[in-house]
């Protein structure tokens, strides 16, 4: 009984030599994993939410030419669903969405060597008007060949008819709003 007495008498006059002392360590090494766990969650969560290859993602878009022509969209209309670097879409498309974060909203600019290329001259050619038999062909309409190809009517002549079986947008710059509206990750 006297030593419990003397411990006491002796705590409370060197109250730094109390045997609370591991509270001290404790409570250091508990707030450092807090904020290893906090910044662990952060990280997950924003990783979650930015577009990486091998995500497949859901995105609305609206594709304009450099002069301001719009040639596609599906705004107001279904999210396009893809895989990025699936290749898929256009090079230039697909690069553009990594590292888009959800609700993101962004406008890239295209090359053409990024999209559908340069125009390839060899793929013009002139047939003559009596392939297309009783049809009217007129400049700006889509054909296809005899094997599946498509083409565009370039200009009608009295017995020639141009075609271009390059893809429409080759040779132009393209410019995309995209607002990723969906991230599935990997």
């Amino acid at each position: 009984m006297a030593e419990e007495q003397h411990q006491q008498h002796h705590a409370e006059r060197h109250p730094e030599k109390r045997r609370i002392r591991p509270l001290y360590i404790l409570a250091p090494v508990i707030a450092v994993i807090a904020i290893i766990a906090v910044i662990y969650v952060a990280t997950n969560v924003s990783n979650a939410q930015t577009v990486a290859v091998g995500d497949t993602i859901s995105v609305y878009y609206t594709g304009t030419l450099t002069n301001g022509t719009v040639f596609d969209s599906n705004v107001g209309k279904q999210p396009l669903n893809f895989t990025v670097g699936s290749g898929q879409l256009i090079l230039g498309f697909e690069n553009g969405v990594i590292g888009m974060k959800l609700n993101e909203t962004k406008t890239i600019t295209i090359p053409a060597d990024e999209a559908y290329g340069p125009v390839n001259q060899s793929l013009i050619v002139q047939v003559s008007r009596a392939e297309f038999g009783n049809a009217t062909p007129t400049v700006g309409m889509r054909v296809s060949s005899s094997n599946g190809q498509q083409a565009t009517v370039k200009a009608v002549g009295t017995n020639t008819v141009t075609l271009d079986f390059n893809p429409p947008l080759a040779g132009q710059t393209l410019i995309f709003e995209i607002k990723v509206v969906g991230i599935q990750k990997k």
